[in-house]
C-alpha cells in the first residue's frame, strides 16, 4: 500500500488534504477563542475613589458589587497590630505582605460581645522580601486610599508564628487583633499624613507597594462557538480519512488487475496435445472373444 500512497497523485493529494485540515484547525481555534467571552462588568465606576464608610459597612455582608472598589478613609494605624502574611511574590520573588490595622474615623461601632469601640480594617501596605525590613506603619491621621478586596480563605490546620498570619483573613485576624472589623481589607495605594506622602512608595526602598490592579470580569462560555470549534476539529481528521480511504480503494484496484491479468494469462495459454492415432489404437483394450468362440468347461479341463 506504501506503492500506491507513493504515487505523484496521492502525494499531491496528500499535500492538499493536509493544507485542508490545517485550515479547519485555524477555524477552530477561532471558534474556541470565542466560545469564551468576558461579561460586560456590571460597574464601570470601580476606579472612582468613593468613601469607605459608604460603600460597605462593619458586619454586613461583602457584595461582589462592591467589590475592586477604589475606597478612601481617615483615620490611623496601629503598631502593634502588624502581621506578615508568608508566599507573597512580587516580580518573580517570594516574600510578605505587610498587613496593619487600621482604625477608621467615622465607622460605625458594632454591638455585642467582643466588640471593640472602634471599628478597624485590614491594611495591606506593602510588599517585603525580608521580615526584619517590614518597618512600622505611619503614625498619625492618615488619609488612606486603596482597593477595597474581599477576605481571603485563612489556611486550615496550620497555626501561624506571632506576628505572622497564613492569609489576610478578616476571621484570622480579628481573633489575633481582638478588634471589630469590616467584612474585607484594603490594599493601600497612598497614604498621606497631612498632605505628605508617606506610602511605601516614597519613604521606603525596602517596602514595594502592592500595586493590585481591578480583576478581570468574570467569563461565560459560550457551547454554541464551542461545539463548532469541536466540529472543526473532526472535520480535519475528516479529510485526512478521505484521502487514505482513497489511496486504499486505488491499492484495491491494482490488486484486482493484478489478479485478472493473471487468469487472462492463463486462459491464453496453448491447447493440450490430441494421442497419435498408433497410441490410440495400441491402447484401446483387446477383443474379448464371442461366446461361441470360447471353450466349453469340458475343454477348460486340463488334461492329465
Amino acid at each position: 500500500m506504501l506503492k500506491t500512497a507513493l504515487k505523484p497523485r496521492w502525494i499531491a493529494g496528500l499535500v492538499f488534504a493536509i493544507v485542508i485540515s490545517g485550515v479547519f484547525v485555524l477555524l477552530s481555534q477561532w471558534q474556541f477563542g470565542r466560545s469564551t467571552q468576558p461579561e460586560a462588568p456590571v460597574s464601570t465606576g470601580t476606579e472612582e475613589s468613593k468613601p469607605l464608610t459608604t460603600v460597605l459597612q462593619p458586619g454586613d455582608f461583602f457584595h461582589g458589587s462592591v467589590a475592586d472598589q477604589m475606597v478612601t478613609a481617615k483615620g490611623s494605624y496601629d503598631p502593634d497590630k502588624q502581621v506578615l502574611v508568608p508566599g507573597r511574590l512580587y516580580d518573580g520573588a517570594t516574600g510578605y505582605w505587610v498587613v496593619s490595622a487600621f482604625s477608621v474615623q467615622d465607622a460605625p461601632v458594632l454591638n455585642g460581645v467582643g466588640a471593640s469601640p472602634q471599628t478597624w480594617i485590614p491594611v495591606a501596605r506593602g510588599w517585603v522580601e525580608d521580615p526584619a525590613e517590614a518597618g512600622t506603619p505611619p503614625s498619625g491621621i492618615i488619609e488612606l486610599t486603596g482597593r477595597l478586596l474581599p477576605s481571603e480563605a485563612p489556611l486550615p490546620n496550620i497555626a501561624p508564628e506571632a506576628g505572622r498570619a497564613t492569609a489576610v483573613s478578616v476571621a484570622e485576624l480579628i481573633n489575633v487583633w481582638e478588634v471589630s472589623s469590616y467584612p474585607g481589607f484594603v490594599a493601600a495605594t497612598s497614604e498621606l499624613a497631612g498632605g505628605t506622602d508617606v506610602s511605601p512608595a516614597a519613604v521606603s526602598s525596602e517596602l514595594k507597594p502592592l500595586r493590585i490592579g481591578p480583576q478581570p470580569p468574570a467569563q461565560q462560555v459560550n457551547w454554541l462557538n464551542l461545539f463548532y470549534s469541536v466540529e472543526w476539529i473532526v472535520f480535519a481528521g475528516f479529510a485526512l480519512f478521505i484521502w487514505w480511504r482513497m489511496v486504499k480503494d486505488d491499492y484495491r484496484r491494482d490488486l484486482e488487475d493484478e489478479l485478472d491479468d493473471e487468469h487472462d494469462e492463463h486462459d491464453d495459454g496453448p491447447p493440450p496435445a490430441e494421442p497419435h492415432a498408433s497410441t490410440a489404437e495400441n491402447s484401446s483394450p483387446p477383443e474379448q472373444p464371442s461366446p461361441s468362440e470360447q471353450p466349453s468347461p469340458s475343454e477348460q479341463k486340463v488334461q492329465p
